[in-house]
């Protein structure tokens, strides 16, 4: 029976497994919601050894930049069916120009803020992995809805700020169909059809809750942590179209005008 192994059994790595339980795989794994404990070296590598693929969503290490999982286990993963959860940061900021995996990430170009992501990004496609890069990630418990209703949603205005994001369910569904069909090794964008900056799609969550929505802020007014102002730094398009030919990947959520509807 095919089996998932999971570094980093969280949000996305849990939609994955739903995915892959309801064609009958078998899945476990490291993380919050796991059953392993990534630290007991014997039962992760007991684990590794039943495994027939294996998925890491694990980031690399905030303070040191090294990917925990290729730093104690990477020997073990030496020619393996391996599966990444990677992010669209690899490509630095473009001005909202589009990007494909041709792209070259910051890594080659050497600037941008997230050299660590890149790197490791870079590890695993030299070990042979599936490497999906994913911009914004919503879903249930995870959405515009929940920020406005939370009282943390922003509007911050900064012209032309453009990114993608995509809907977990479709996230899940393009890993489950590169794992049944043992996609071709590589890089692959998972973003949705519809790029948008982030205040459209705030507006458009309050329209469909009948509220009013927060006021539009500056930058320097909104005081945002040093991640948030990362993330408004950088611009960019992710185009999808390797995924849609290589693996047959069809978005159930096409937009967030969709996967905002399907979440309310």
């Amino acid at each position: 029976m095919a089996h998932l192994f999971i570094f980093g059994l969280g949000y996305t790595a849990r939609h994955i497994a739903q995915q892959l339980w309801l064609a009958g795989w078998k899945s476990n794994g490291t993380g919050s919601r796991g059953d392993i404990a990534f630290d007991n070296r014997t039962a992760v590598l007991r684990a590794l050894d039943k495994a027939t693929h294996i998925l890491s969503s694990v980031p690399p290490d905030r303070k040191t930049g090294a990917d925990p999982v290729l730093s104690s286990f990477g020997n073990e993963l030496q020619g393996r069916d391996l599966f990444y959860l990677s992010s669209t940061g690899v490509y630095g900021d473009t001005g909202g120009a589009w990007v494909d995996e041709s792209t070259p990430t910051i890594l080659q170009t050497g600037s941008g803020r997230r050299n660590s992501r890149a790197e490791a990004d870079s590890s695993w496609l030299e070990l042979g992995a599936r490497v999906f890069r994913l911009p914004g990630i919503y879903g249930p418990g995870r959405s515009a809805f929940d920020r406005i209703r939370e009282n943390k949603a922003r509007r911050i205005d900064i012209p032309d700020h453009v990114f993608s994001r995509v809907h977990v369910h479709d996230i899940a569904s393009a890993v489950a169909v590169a794992t049944y069909r043992l996609a071709p090794p590589g890089a692959y964008n998972l973003g949705d059809d519809l790029p948008a900056p982030g205040n459209e799609v705030t507006e458009h969550a309050c329209r469909l809750l009948g509220v009013k929505p927060p006021p539009l802020e500056t930058l320097k007014e909104a005081n945002l942590s040093e991640m948030a102002r990362g993330f408004y730094s950088e611009s960019r398009r992710v185009a999808n179209g390797k995924a849609k030919r290589v693996l047959g990947w069809k978005l159930r959520y096409p937009t967030y005008v969709e996967g905002l509807a399907a979440l309310l």
